[in-house]
């Protein structure tokens, strides 16, 4: 028996896309919350290979529509409605999609401009950077309240960040908490006052593009320890001395150490 779906209107644009002086905008849209389907995860999937692939494109920006959710996580009524082979597979993609943003070298911020909760959460905790909009709203992972667990990253992304037995604490409560509780437990980096966030985030974004920073230099950082995280500390380094290496023979390279020579600003290209 086939596997039963849940579709909607293919041509709903459930994610929107820009760029910005060097950043792309990915923004969640289906407001009020931003939960994600199967479709907005196949139109996230695009738009992250989109930015990947665009050589004008440094930083990524991930937010969610409007100002009241960042994201509340998997649409709860797609999910009452499939199999579990398709809720399966659903999560399979929802891996496989969020990997692609850890994978691509280029730094990725979630501004997290609403509640942040379930699904929500997993899709912040796979970008490098999170800023919070302040008194936003609730950040957390809930799903043992339905019965379930974290199952697209949650408990494995989580546990990375503040520890086994923090992480099992939070996600079987499944309590909810403050964005400044979470910046004190390492899951948000900072906290941004609610005015002009955006703007204030992109800002913060173009910090990492050129002619501030070599672009390449910050996407190997990422690299190199996003990946070397995972692996035994001799291959790490090996990762580390292969990225270092790339580097070497960039224009970016050779203009940084010219700069710090020669005791002047150093103008990066991405090169």
């Amino acid at each position: 028996m086939a596997t039963t779906t849940h579709t909607v209107d293919a041509t709903r644009q459930l994610i929107q896309y820009k760029t910005d002086a060097g950043v792309a905008v990915i923004t969640m849209n289906d407001p009020p919350a931003n939960t994600y389907t199967y479709e907005m995860n196949r139109q996230l999937d695009d738009a992250i290979l989109k930015a990947r692939m665009d050589n004008e494109v440094y930083v990524i920006v991930l937010t969610g529509a409007g100002d009241k959710f960042f994201s509340a996580g998997a649409n709860i009524r797609m999910l009452s409605s499939v199999d579990p082979t398709f809720k399966y597979y659903f999560c399979l993609h929802a891996n496989e999609t969020l990997l692609r943003l850890e994978h691509t070298p280029k730094l990725v911020i979630a501004a997290l401009n609403g509640h942040t909760v379930g699904g929500g959460l997993e899709i912040a905790m796979a970008a490098d950077l999170r800023i919070a909009r302040q008194d936003a709203g609730k950040i957390g992972l809930p799903e043992v309240n339905l019965g379930v667990l974290p199952g697209t990253g949650g408990t494995q992304r989580l546990s990375r960040m503040v520890g086994k037995s923090k992480a099992i604490e939070l996600i079987a409560t499944g309590n909810t908490f403050s964005f400044e509780e979470a910046k004190e437990m390492g899951i948000v980096n900072d906290v941004f006052e609610r005015e002009n966030f955006m703007e204030n985030v992109m800002e913060y974004a173009r910090q990492f593009c050129p002619p501030n920073k070599a672009a390449k230099a910050v996407g190997r950082i990422k690299r190199s320890i996003q990946t070397g995280w995972e692996l035994p500390i001799e291959a790490a380094l090996a990762l580390e001395r292969e990225n270092q290496q790339l580097l070497f023979q960039s224009e970016d390279a050779k203009e940084g150490l010219a700069a710090y020579v020669e005791k002047r600003p150093a103008t990066f290209t991405a090169k």
